[in-house]
């Protein structure tokens, strides 16, 4: 009886904006992914809806691992401590195994186990590192607050899964996953000359790791000067800014899209904002942004009140899942708008992606799961008579 009064009150916990939202970026993402895959789909898949087919069944095991997900308190996620970056490390080593990593485009991401879609290991990977973060954050709050180095105990297991990354290669997830650690550590307390310091760091790393990869600084004279080589190093971008362009205020109409026509290569996946603007035009990418705008606020909202109520790990872990889908956001974008070089990574609830949207709303039940664990307002039931 106890337990079913639980439940009951957990439920009445949950955000309804929230949940409105993600509804919405899933049914507006399928609708925008038919339009935008229809012709990749029907060369690869011989099915002009091949890809939105895979992706509801994506959409329904996230779902259905995200209500298992949210059935379990946050707090368990927590007990599992190293145990959670030893087998992040564990699913980014797999890929390099002959006959299970799979290599696409030149980059080895994906492992496949039997009849089920390709899985994106990092999209897991990320989820365990940052849960393990949030967790240390949690456990070593007061060290946080007067030591620099107590950055340094996590990397034992953020270095050798970023050098992973790497060589996959993936720079785009390593510099999220190092930017959420350096921006959680902020928020617990890390004082602001050790976070300065960590942020020239990070830059200096970064500006390093580009220099020595040819492939890196191929990416980022394209980005400089897309239109010096528009067939070559910036055919992408420059595809791109001329979908974005053509949208102009009421876009050119759904399914209308040019550039989906094999004139903009990852069309369905890293570009699918290109085909959105073009489509939809300003407009559409206004309410594309606003419904991001929502969603991550909520998230933060979630977070600061799990803080406040003293519920440190499940405010560190909102908090890392905001920042993460903050970055991805604006990264996709970015590169979609020439404002920053190609990296490689999907718009989240849209993009087309098995692993990636499935992982999403796991992570988003996380949150939901918080939200409805935090202290509700008691409502006054005061009466007349």
């Amino acid at each position: 009886m106890g337990s079913d009064r639980r439940q009951t009150n957990l439920f009445h916990g949950i955000d309804h904006l929230f949940i409105i939202v993600t509804v919405v970026l899933l049914i507006g993402g399928l609708v925008m992914l038919a339009s935008a895959s229809m012709p990749i789909a029907v060369k690869n898949l011989g099915d002009p809806y091949g890809y939105v087919y895979k992706q509801i069944f994506s959409i329904g095991l996230g779902l259905s691992a995200g209500f298992i997900t949210f059935l379990i308190p946050s707090r368990m996620w927590e007990k599992f401590g190293i145990l959670l970056p030893i087998l992040a490390i564990g699913l980014l080593t797999i890929v390099f195994i002959p006959d299970i990593g799979v290599t696409a485009n030149g980059a080895t991401r994906w492992i496949k186990i039997g009849p089920l879609p390709n899985i994106q290991v990092v999209d897991p990977a990320r989820l365990l590192l940052l849960i393990y973060i949030s967790g240390y954050c949690y456990r070593q709050q007061e060290t946080l607050t007067n030591d620099f180095m107590s950055f340094v105990k996590p990397m034992i297991f953020i270095i050798p899964a970023c050098l992973l990354l790497l060589g996959q290669p993936d720079f785009g997830s390593t510099v999220i996953i190092l930017s959420v650690t350096a921006g959680l550590f902020f928020i617990a307390g890390f004082k602001i000359r050790y976070f300065i310091a960590l942020i020239i760091i990070l830059g200096l790393a970064f500006a390093f790791l580009i220099y020595i990869e040819p492939y890196r600084m191929s990416r980022l004279a394209g980005f400089l000067e897309p239109w010096k080589d528009s067939l070559g190093a910036g055919y992408q971008l420059t595809n791109s800014l001329i979908a974005i362009g053509s949208g102009g205020i009421f876009g050119v109409g759904l399914g209308e899209s040019i550039q989906k026509l094999f004139y903009l290569p990852e069309a369905h996946t890293d570009f699918i904002f290109a085909i959105i603007a073009e489509e939809l035009g300003l407009m559409g990418t206004v309410l594309i942004l606003s419904l991001y705008g929502l969603l991550i606020s909520r998230i933060f909202i979630i977070g600061f009140k799990a803080i406040r109520s003293e519920l440190m790990f499940q405010g560190y872990l909102c908090i890392s899942i905001g920042i993460w889908l903050s970055l991805q956001v604006i990264i996709n974008l970015g590169v979609n708008m020439g404002l920053l070089p190609t990296k490689g990574l999907t718009l989240p609830l849209i993009s087309y992606g098995s692993s990636s949207i499935a992982i999403t709303l796991i992570t988003l039940a996380m949150v939901l799961r918080i939200g409805c664990e935090n202290p509700q307002p008691k409502k006054n039931l005061r009466t007349n008579g």
